[in-house]
């Protein structure tokens, strides 16, 4: 049976494709932003003003660090993948762990993608009819609409043994993110105080404080804030990769790439989240667009921000399902040759995980919820953490060590706390529907 090159996910670069040090950012950016952007106003409503922007400027600093713990471990070892790190400090276990952390993580940031799609192609093609969404014809069932876009669109597009090409629209999806934070804050001015509701009627009976903005707020949805945001985050699988690419690789130049690409994400994220919550208060969901469709159902330009989200979200799902068939192919089949077979049944296999999730999940909230506080914590806080440990040769006194060790703290931390929470919210709201 024909042979494929090991793990064809990662392609293979050459020196004369060494990226500049603009592109590396604009790749950092790619990596960071994605759906985590529409879950960051409903953990801004949980969290109020100063808490979330205390909380995301928290998380967003020690992403920069967690990575400057990689390249640190990535310049000591000469490795250049997490998988590798994992490995070379734990043999077969370490392997299995970080493999694992990005096989599900992936899983899920493809699944909240999926969700994107059942949630809000529908609602689009009922814009373009002028039809009021009710779920009743096939072509307005988000289920089936999803079935139809993953057999036609996405698994075509990952079945490919190099997906290369996709690479290019990158940089119409941080067009696409910039854009739906520019249309956030624009609607902020169009959408009054108290909100329409279903009939586009204005809201007789409401308190007035419904209208304030909550500096500090606490309760059990608060869970998700750190969650979500970790979610939002994530970039450590793809930095070192970006990294090999870099023209004049070294390990401040690097860093700088990274922090200039949190720092303009951030930015993104923190303006998106602010005026979203300023719109909607304590009445914006946990998937923002969702929000604006059920008040402005046929508004053009949110109109064209969902069709923008969702060509973004159909082109970035292949893209994310290479490095989860790479991490499924570590785990379960590094001894043995690839083939067209493995290929196949791997790809199938990941794409009816995602499916399902997508289907049967009901709220993109429970899918940022679970998968932050799980793998990308792990991803995030964890595994950089107990890597610079056990590889860095430095004293375990010294400042990085026990910065490191605060950052394993730190991790288990809000998984303990964040994960039987939302758990328990989760059961909770499926036993009072």
């Amino acid at each position: 049976m024909l042979l494929l090159n090991r793990y064809t996910a990662v392609p293979e670069h050459q020196e004369s494709t060494r990226a500049s040090f603009a592109s590396s950012v604009f790749n950092i950016m790619h990596a960071i932003m994605g759906s985590g952007i529409l879950g960051l106003a409903y953990a801004m409503s949980n969290t109020g003003i100063i808490g979330f922007s205390l909380l995301l400027l928290v998380v967003a600093f020690l992403a920069a660090y967690s990575v400057h713990l990689l390249l640190e471990l990535c310049g000591q070892t000469e490795l250049t993948s997490y998988e590798d790190l994992g490995f070379y400090a734990f043999k077969t276990i370490g392997k299995v762990m970080v493999a694992g952390a990005i096989l599900i993580q992936n899983i899920g940031a493809m699944s909240s993608y999926l969700f994107i799609v059942k949630s809000e192609l529908p609602t689009a093609i009922a814009g373009f009819l002028h039809h009021n969404y009710n779920g009743s014809p096939w072509y307005l069932n988000g289920q089936i609409l999803l079935l139809i876009t993953v057999v036609c669109v996405v698994l075509p597009l990952a079945l490919l043994p190099k997906i290369e090409f996709l690479g290019y629209t990158s940089g119409l999806s941080i067009l696409f993110m910039v854009y739906f934070a520019i249309v956030v804050i624009v609607k902020k001015w169009f959408i009054p105080c108290p909100l329409f509701n279903g009939t586009m009627n204005y809201v007789q009976n409401f308190s007035s404080d419904e209208c304030k903005p909550k500096l500090l707020h606490i309760s059990t949805k608060s869970a998700y804030a750190i969650p979500t945001m970790a979610f939002s985050f994530l970039c450590h699988t793809s930095v070192l990769p970006i990294y090999c690419e870099l023209r004049r690789p070294s390990k401040s130049r690097m860093q700088k790439a990274v922090n200039i690409g949190i720092t303009l994400s951030f930015s993104v994220y923190m303006l998106s989240a602010l005026f979203g919550y300023l719109t909607f208060y304590g009445k914006v969901d946990s998937q923002l667009l969702h929000t604006y469709s059920q008040y402005l159902p046929r508004d053009t330009v949110i109109m064209s921000v969902r069709i923008c989200i969702l060509f973004s979200v159909l082109l970035t799902v292949p893209l994310i399902h290479f490095p989860a068939r790479k991490a499924f192919m570590l785990l379960f089949i590094s001894n043995r040759p690839i083939t067209w077979l493995h290929h196949i049944a791997v790809t199938l296999a990941i794409q009816t995980a995602i499916v399902l999730l997508a289907m049967y999940v009901p709220s993109i909230q429970n899918i940022f919820g679970v998968v932050g506080s799980t793998t990308s914590t792990a991803l995030l806080f964890i595994y950089p953490g107990l890597l610079y440990l056990k590889i860095s040769r430095e004293p375990l006194k010294s400042l990085k060590k026990l910065q490191a060790l605060g950052l394993i703290i730190l991790g288990f931390l809000v998984g303990a706390i964040s994960l039987p929470v939302i758990c328990i919210t989760w059961r909770h709201s499926e036993n009072v529907a």
